[in-house]
């Protein structure tokens, strides 16, 4: 799928929700129960952020959030989140497959259901993801594994694009991984992902 063609389909997604949140508006499970990692000051990346849940959860944990996000609907809808709980999160218009980004920059890089990109994208985009890592920095990543297309409460519903531990300990293998679980749980995060899902969870740290 094409940039323009990205756009306007999460666009047409996040227009049909009206002022409602697709994906809500609070802080994916997973993400929020690494708060004891984050400390205010950090500097943090959230990939394909969406309408801002992530995103404006870190920065009310006090860390300096970039976040990017193909579509302006989105963004405009992350940016009324964001004022409506006073923090400020710098939101940047981009793929996050062709962003630029910038060499051992952030302390934390949040990765939450970014399974749009295939296997030779998926390659590229793990390595830009560590790449932008501080030493000592982490990766949160959450995503769906294959039996997800068994329930179909969320997802592609291309098998290639999910996750198994085994993918994400090769993919990360340069990084310490200090926590990998496939597991299942119910999830309510808007009308989007609702209901018994099959997930994956990883925390992997940048060797100092």
């Amino acid at each position: 799928m094409s940039f323009a063609d990205a756009q306007d389909f999460w666009s047409d997604r996040y227009r049909a929700a009206g002022e409602a949140y697709l994906f809500g508006t609070a802080p994916n499970r997973y993400l929020a129960a690494q708060a004891a990692l984050l400390a205010p000051g950090m500097r943090a990346l959230s990939v394909a952020d969406g309408e801002g849940r992530n995103a404006v959860w870190l920065a009310e944990q006090g860390l300096d959030v970039t976040a990017t996000e193909l579509s302006p609907v989105a963004i405009e809808k992350a940016e009324a989140l964001a004022a409506s709980r006073g923090v400020k999160v710098d939101f940047a218009l981009a793929d996050a497959l062709n962003w630029i980004y910038p060499d051992e920059t952030f302390d934390l890089v949040v990765a939450v259901f970014i399974q749009f990109a295939g296997p030779e994208e998926r390659a590229a985009l793990f390595e830009r993801l560590q790449r932008t890592l501080r030493p000592g920095g982490r990766i949160v990543l959450q995503g769906y594994t294959p039996k997800q297309l068994e329930y179909r409460t969320g997802g592609p519903s291309a098998v290639e694009n999910l996750y198994t531990a085994a993918l994400l300990r090769e993919a990360f293998a340069g990084l310490e991984i200090e926590h990998l679980d496939e597991y299942e749980d119910v999830l309510d995060e808007g009308s989007a992902h609702c209901g018994r899902s099959a997930l994956i969870g990883m925390v992997a740290r940048k060797p100092a």
